[in-house]
């Protein structure tokens, strides 16, 4: 057997177990099946069993939402947000494939909330899937006018755009979950 043939089927060999292991991060981190069949090279079927081995069930079935107004929207608007730039501002202080830079920015964004004791709306789907909105052009941030800070809107949005924390909506903060949260 020659050298390079024996090099080929180690790195295929070793290719498989680096997609296998990204895989295994990504259903940990809740990626639904379609994120996993876009962000590897392993089968549907392959896929399927490693995630009943790893969660102990199916996945869930059904197509993900492909609407941008979950992200515009007051509280998740903010979660966006602050996950966009976190995942902004490390890809420009990293060298990594988009994956990996997903994978950093969410745990970033999810230590984060935790910390501040609140539960993350963003799921790892769903911040997958604001990421393929803004690389399209479906979605882009906007400096608040009155804060300054980044937040997730429609590529359009007026030059005087104020967010949901300088201006938050009139029902805000009225739910017996939210009033909780205010008083801590």
């Amino acid at each position: 057997m020659s050298t390079n043939v024996a090099k080929a089927r180690v790195k295929s060999v070793l290719n498989e177990s680096r997609q296998i292991e990204r895989a295994a991060v990504l259903i940990r981190m809740g990626a639904r099946m379609q994120v996993l069949e876009s962000e590897t090279t392993l089968s549907y079927e392959r896929l399927i069993r490693l995630y009943k081995e790893i969660v102990g069930k199916s996945p869930s079935k059904g197509q993900l939402p492909f609407s941008t107004d979950w992200f515009l929207t007051w509280q998740e608007n903010i979660h966006s947000s602050l996950f966009l730039n976190i995942y902004e501002y490390l890809s420009k202080g990293l060298d990594l494939d988009a994956v990996e830079l997903l994978i950093r920015a969410y745990r970033l964004y999810d230590e984060q909330v935790t910390t501040a004791a609140i539960a993350p709306l963003l799921s790892f789907t769903r911040a997958w899937r604001l990421v393929k909105f803004v690389d399209a052009g479906m979605l882009t941030r906007t400096r608040c006018a009155r804060c300054g800070g980044q937040f997730v809107t429609e590529l359009y949005e007026s030059r005087h755009f104020i967010c949901g924390l300088c201006h938050p909506p009139a029902r805000a903060g009225k739910s017996r979950v939210a009033g909780a949260l205010m008083l801590h």
